[in-house]
């Protein structure tokens, strides 16, 4: 990688814009700021968007020639970062940008400042030796770490559109295999609180006769989590099966069990590492993301009358958020006793985002990665929540998500890392695809 790409990148990657601190607010803006001047300095013109509370870059890179035809390729990263904490973790500052052993270490190298560098500096390069074939129209945002909307906001609002989008803010489950992400799943949110009484109160007087409501609130919890590693039927549906194509993708990528082991984890049951992708793509999942109640910090004998708890259900491809809601609320209240006061917020969603594989588009990529990087990409879907992705989807925007990220590059975790050879690839890979989807116009 030349010198003066790395001293652009170790300038990104400097500023703290971590979204989720509002002491950060200024940091997140200057690294809008970077991003629109970049796209300034690469030939094109952007401008900072207020959407909310929030700035997104909203900026455009012509083609050299016969622009007024050629395609439009929107490119979609994000300039904010998880906080970088324990910073006692940290091998290197998490905010200078350091290498060590082939690998850059950096907080956002991976997620996503690194990737979406790669993406802008493909367009620059292009630009600058009058090849740029294609229109880059970029947009991009600073909350993405927050779950923020603005930039799907800006999209159900634009007119515009685009002929394909490119997103570079993922990565792939063996090295050297990439792969296109053609769903996502979706996500609905609740926060469940349930009141029993007046004040909480001495159990010896009061228990068996008085409801206690963290009681309640597992009671209401065990209804809606999963038997035998699957939701409850009602919960289920809407999802759609794996096609042959996302099957046959499986055997090129690593097993559940070699999965679950390198996370740490504890399979779910004894069929959860045999069906690890399946349960992971094509099934929802509940997670309880938080419970508080009563004083676990303190040996007491109280019976409690408040508790709370937080939880989120990812919803497969082909669920609706408004279905499985409903489900939701209807599994909890039938489970609860009629006397307790049970309070069920549904606080945000998103729905699933799904891509035909055969888009000319992706086909196109296809032929475009496997040129730059030797390896034709697989076809997967991706068990987490993009809410830009159905929003492109609902545009009919067919959209290219994948990047150079691994298991290893300790995402959201203290020494974020990205491979260093990995820049020039997502270079080389950006460049063609941009040459390839020219076919489009």
């Amino acid at each position: 990688m030349e010198q003066t790409w790395v001293d652009e990148l170790r300038e990104f990657i400097a500023i703290p814009s971590v979204s989720a601190d509002p002491a950060h607010q200024d940091d997140v803006r200057r690294a809008a700021e970077w991003v629109r001047d970049f796209v300034k300095r690469a030939g094109g013109e952007a401008e900072l968007v207020r959407m909310g509370e929030r700035d997104l870059v909203i900026g455009d890179i012509p083609a050299n020639a016969n622009g007024a035809k050629a395609p439009t390729v929107m490119i979609y990263g994000h300039f904010d970062v998880q906080p970088p904490a324990p910073l006692e973790l940290w091998e290197s500052p998490p905010f200078e940008l350091a290498e060590r052993d082939g690998w850059y270490y950096a907080r956002g190298i991976a997620d996503d400042k690194g990737q979406l560098f790669t993406l802008l500096k493909a367009a620059q390069l292009l630009r600058e030796q009058n090849a740029l074939p294609v229109n880059i129209r970029v947009v991009s945002d600073g909350e993405e770490e927050i779950g923020g909307h603005s930039v799907v906001d800006f999209l159900e609002a634009d007119e515009r559109g685009a002929d394909v989008c490119i997103i570079f803010d993922g990565g792939m489950t063996r090295a050297e295999q990439p792969e296109f992400g053609l769903a996502t799943r979706g996500l609905v949110a609740f926060h469940l609180k349930v009141k029993t009484g007046e004040r909480d109160m001495h159990s010896g007087y009061y228990g068996g006769a008085a409801l206690n409501a963290i009681h309640v609130l597992m009671q209401g919890l065990s209804a809606v989590t999963a038997r035998d590693g699957l939701l409850p039927d009602q919960l289920r549906i809407g999802r759609t099966a794996l096609s042959q194509l996302e099957v046959d993708s499986l055997k090129s990528l690593p097993n559940g069990w070699e999965i679950l082991d390198e996370a740490g984890a504890t399979p779910l049951d004894g069929k959860a590492a045999e069906d690890f992708y399946d349960r992971t793509w094509a099934e929802p999942s509940l997670d309880v993301n938080g419970i508080r109640g009563g004083k676990p910090e303190f040996v007491n004998t109280t019976l409690i009358v408040a508790a709370e708890a937080r939880f989120t259900i990812r919803l497969a491809p082909g669920q609706d958020p408004e279905t499985i809601a409903a489900g939701v609320e209807k599994l909890i209240r039938g489970a609860v006793p009629d006397s307790a006061e049970v309070e069920l917020i549904r606080e945000n969603s998103a729905a699933p985002g799904v891509f035909s594989a055969d888009s000319p588009a992706i086909q196109l990529g296809m032929e475009a990665f496997k040129r730059a990087t030797g390896v034709k990409p697989l076809l997967v879907r991706v068990g987490g929540t993009l809410p830009i992705y159905p929003a492109l989807a609902a545009k009919g925007i067919p959209t290219i998500g994948t990047g150079f990220a691994l298991r290893e590059s300790n995402v959201h975790s203290p020494n974020e890392r990205l491979r260093v050879e990995d820049i020039d690839r997502a270079v080389a890979a950006a460049s063609e695809l941009y040459r390839s989807l020219a076919a489009l116009g």
